[in-house]
């Protein structure tokens, strides 16, 4: 049982009625055996607001914050992992997986934290460790599963990764638990970083941004590829203009490119990102109807303005501006009784 403030008690010995009474020594011997004592009991202490589930989850110590009360918003999780979507098994060493390992971050949460039984047939998320090299072919497994289940072809999307979600959660509603999933969208959300933080207090979302560049037009902008990640933190103001996030991104490891890096799991963090409230013009060409024998895509584009929340940050420096569109949020509740 581990030790708390409440549990340290030191007893001196003592000579006659007060410690005075003591030789030299003697109160030596007190004086070190008080500063062992202190040290020991120091070194047990567990502080409450320390998740028990940081020894598998974040790196601690981690403090969960909760308040989405007021004008202001500070959450942040402890437990979420960090997998790395860059593995040997994948197709293309997992180059597109992002979407797939970044729900299992989510799942991650879920079931070391929450306890909740997610998982397909035999595998369940809670019993895995993906810091654990013994479990690292696993985990790879259970990231491809997502990617089954999210209907992977080079690219997953957000809708398909929540039919994703709702089948690795099944074993827990089958039991009882409750699920909700859904997405949020910044072209039409009145306060789209609230609305995220309030999400984010009841677990970890998945967020997806484009990577823009410079469309046909002057000042427009056209998307060409995307990323999607794991929000671990956030903190802002209600209906404001910015935000800070922490981020578990499945495809900026430390050990990137390195030797071993697609057969073994980087070491977790956090990557800290700003998010800042933009309103662009989009240029959206035309896709091809592959069940034609025109090719459509040669037909001119519509121009659109949509509000987006553009992410800077440190590991975010590229030749493209990063637009963050939408996020999926997950819930869960134990069964009552």
């Amino acid at each position: 049982m581990p030790w708390t403030s409440s549990q340290v008690s030191l007893v001196l010995p003592h000579h006659g009625s007060s410690p005075q009474g003591l030789t030299p020594g003697g109160r030596t011997m007190i004086r070190k055996a008080l500063a062992l004592t202190v040290t020991a009991a120091a070194g047990a202490l567990t502080f409450s607001g320390v998740a028990s589930a940081d020894i598998i989850g974040t790196p601690p110590p981690c403090t969960r914050t909760s308040d989405v009360s007021g004008a202001d918003f500070d959450v942040k999780l402890c437990g979420v992992s960090d997998v790395d979507q860059f593995r040997a098994g994948l197709e293309n060493n997992g180059n597109a997986y992002c979407g797939p390992a970044s729900l299992y971050n989510v799942l991650h949460y879920w079931g070391h934290v929450k306890g909740a039984p997610v998982g397909w047939l035999s595998t369940k998320v809670k019993n895995l460790d993906p810091k654990d090299p013994a479990d690292y072919t696993v985990v790879g497994n259970s990231i491809w599963r997502i990617g089954v289940d999210a209907k992977y072809d080079g690219k997953t999307t957000m809708g398909n990764l929540q039919t994703a979600w709702n089948v690795a959660t099944k074993p827990a509603r089958d039991i009882g638990w409750h699920t909700a999933v859904g997405n949020t969208n910044s072209a039409n959300a009145a306060d789209f970083s609230g609305d995220l933080a309030r999400k984010l207090d009841q677990g970890p979302v998945q967020l997806v941004y484009g990577r823009y560049s410079a469309g046909p037009q002057a000042g427009s902008l056209q998307r060409g590829g995307g990323h999607i990640v794991t929000v671990v933190a956030a903190k802002g103001s209600f209906n404001g203009n910015t935000v800070q996030l922490k981020l578990s991104d499945p495809g900026r490891a430390g050990d990137h490119k390195q030797p071993g890096y697609l057969d073994s799991q980087s070491d977790y963090q956090l990557l800290d990102v700003t998010l800042t409230k933009r309103t662009i013009t989009e240029y959206v060409p035309v896709k091809d109807d592959e069940n034609t024998d025109v090719d459509e895509s040669l037909q001119p584009g519509t121009y659109r303005t949509v509000v987006r929340w553009e992410l800077t940050g440190p590991q975010y420096v590229g030749t493209t501006r990063q637009m963050v569109e939408t996020f999926n949020w997950f819930a869960m509740s134990a069964p009552v009784g």
